[in-house]
C-alpha cells in the first residue's frame, strides 16, 4: 500500500512539474529526472523496486503502440534505409564497440560481461529525444526517424541482451544461432502483430459505433499482443509495432472524428504519465544503485560512464554519417530511369547533427540493467552485477541530463545558421 502511495505522489509532482517545465522553458524529461534523484536522497524516502518484466509490460506497449500508431507508413518506409541502420545495424556496432572499451577500461570485465553492459547501452531511447524536442523547430523527416528507431532498436537491444547473459551463464555463442534467433523472433512478432491487428479490426468494425467499448478494445491491444508474443517467445516489440501500424491504417478508414479525438485525448493523458514516471523512476533509483558500490570505486566507475557515454555518442555520429554518405551515392545511382534512393530519404548537416544528438539512453536500458540475474545457474553470485548496474544508469543520467540540457541550444543553433545561410543566399 505504501508504494501505491508514493506512486500516486510521483504522479502528482509529475503534473506539477510539467506545468512549471513550461514555464521555465525547460525539458519537462530533465526536470523530472534531476528531481527524482534529490527526492530519492530523502531518508524517510523508501526504495521503489522495478521489476523489469513489470516495466516492459506497463511501460513499452503503450509507448510503442501510441509511436507505431501515429508514424505516417509513408515517411516511415521513405525512410527505411535510415530507420533499419540506427535500429539494427548501429545497436549491434555499439554493443560490440561498448563492450571493446568495457573490456579493456574496467578491473575485472571479461568478455561476456563486456558485452552484457554494450547490449544494455545499446537501444536509446527516442522518447525522452521527442519529449525534450517536442515545441522546437525540428524536421517532420527528424522526428519519423527517432519514432521509427525506437519502434524497433528495443528487440534489437533485448536480442544482443539475451545471447550476452547466455554467454556469462556459460552457453557458447554461435553466430548462425545468433541470428536465426534473431530473425525468427522478429519475423515471429511480425506474425503475432498481423494477426492480432486482424483479429481486432473484425471486432472494432462490430463495435465501433460505441466508442467507449471500441476505445478500450485499443487500449487493452497492445497489453495483449505483447503478452501473447512473449509467450510464444518472440519479439513482443516487433509484434505491438506491427499492430500499431496496421490499427492505425484501419482506423483511418471507419472511425468517425468524433471516435478519433477522443481516443487521441485519452492516449495523450496515458502517455504523459507514463513518460513523467519513467524519467522520475530513473531519477529515484539512483540512491539506491549507490548502495551497492564501495566508496572508492565510486568515482572510477562514474568516469568509465563518462567513456562510455562518449564512445557511443561518437559511433552514433559516424554511423549516421556514413549513412548519409551512403544515401547521397544512392540518390546518385540512377538505374532504369529511376533513382534508387528518394530525394525525401536524404540527410542533410542539420538532421545528421540532430539524430547525432538525440541519442540518449533512457528506461529500457535501466530496466534490462535491473533485470540482471542475480546469481549463475551453479547458484554463484553473477560477476560484477553492481558494478554493470551502476556504469549503466549513470550513463543513462549523463545522456538525459548532458544530452537532455543542450539538445534544445543545439536545434535553436542549428535553426539560426540555416537561416543566416538562407539569407546569405537571397542576397
Amino acid at each position: 500500500m505504501e508504494n501505491y502511495s508514493i506512486i500516486i505522489f510521483i504522479l502528482a509532482i509529475v503534473i506539477g512539474l510539467s506545468a512549471f517545465a513550461d514555464k521555465a522553458k525547460l525539458p519537462y524529461p530533465i526536470l523530472l529526472v534531476i528531481v527524482g534523484v534529490g527526492i530519492g536522497f530523502i531518508p524517510t524516502m523508501n526504495e521503489i523496486e522495478i521489476n523489469p518484466e513489470i516495466i516492459f509490460l506497463l511501460f513499452l506497449p503503450p509507448l510503442l503502440y501510441d509511436a507505431s500508431f501515429n508514424i505516417s507508413p509513408k515517411d516511415f518506409k521513405t525512410n527505411i534505409s535510415t530507420i533499419s541502420t540506427l535500429a539494427i545495424t548501429l545497436v549491434f556496432l555499439t554493443t560490440f564497440w561498448i563492450a571493446v572499451v568495457a573490456h579493456y577500461l574496467i578491473p575485472n570485465i571479461t568478455w561476456p560481461l563486456a558485452f552484457v553492459l554494450g547490449a544494455i547501452l545499446s537501444a536509446t531511447d527516442a522518447v525522452a529525444a521527442i519529449s525534450i524536442t517536442k515545441g522546437l523547430d525540428i524536421s517532420h523527416k527528424t522526428i519519423t526517424i527517432l519514432e521509427g528507431e525506437s519502434l524497433i532498436n528495443d528487440a534489437s537491444a533485448l536480442v544482443a541482451y539475451r545471447f550476452a547473459v547466455a554467454a556469462v551463464m556459460g552457453s557458447a555463442f554461435v553466430i548462425w544461432q545468433a541470428t536465426l534467433q534473431f530473425i525468427l523472433l522478429l519475423g515471429g512478432g511480425f506474425l503475432v502483430g498481423f494477426v492480432m491487428s486482424k483479429i481486432l479490426a473484425v471486432i472494432l468494425k462490430k463495435v465501433h459505433k460505441n466508442s467507449n467499448v471500441t476505445i478500450s478494445f485499443m487500449l487493452l491491444m497492445p497489453f495483449v499482443t505483447y503478452l501473447i508474443a512473449e509467450h510464444l517467445h518472440v519479439s513482443g516489440v516487433i509484434a505491438v509495432v506491427i499492430s500499431g501500424l496496421a490499427i492505425a491504417r484501419f482506423s483511418k478508414k471507419i472511425f468517425p472524428e468524433s471516435l478519433k479525438n477522443s481516443s487521441r485525448n485519452l492516449w495523450d493523458i496515458i502517455i504523459f504519465l507514463l513518460n513523467g514516471l519513467i524519467f522520475i523512476l530513473i531519477g529515484l533509483n539512483f540512491r539506491y544503485v549507490l548502495h551497492d558500490i564501495e566508496n572508492d570505486m565510486l568515482l572510477p566507475y562514474i568516469g568509465y560512464a563518462f567513456i562510455i557515454t562518449i564512445v557511443a555518442l561518437l559511433i552514433r555520429f559516424v554511423r549516421i554519417f556514413l549513412q548519409r554518405i551512403n544515401l547521397q551515392k544512392g540518390f546518385e545511382k540512377i538505374r532504369r530511369g529511376k533513382r534508387r534512393i528518394s530525394e525525401d530519404a536524404l540527410l542533410d548537416f542539420k538532421n545528421s547533427i540532430i539524430l547525432g544528438w538525440s541519442g540518449m539512453r533512457g528506461i529500457v536500458s535501466l530496466a534490462i540493467a535491473i533485470g540482471l540475474p542475480r546469481f549463475l545457474e551453479n547458484g554463484s553470485p553473477f560477476p560484477e552485477r553492481n558494478a554493470i548496474i551502476f556504469i549503466s544508469v549513470a550513463v543513462v543520467l549523463f545522456t538525459l541530463i548532458g544530452q537532455g540540457l543542450t539538445l534544445p541550444w543545439i536545434v535553436k543553433k542549428l535553426n539560426s545558421m540555416a537561416e543566416e545561410k538562407a539569407t546569405d543566399q537571397q542576397n
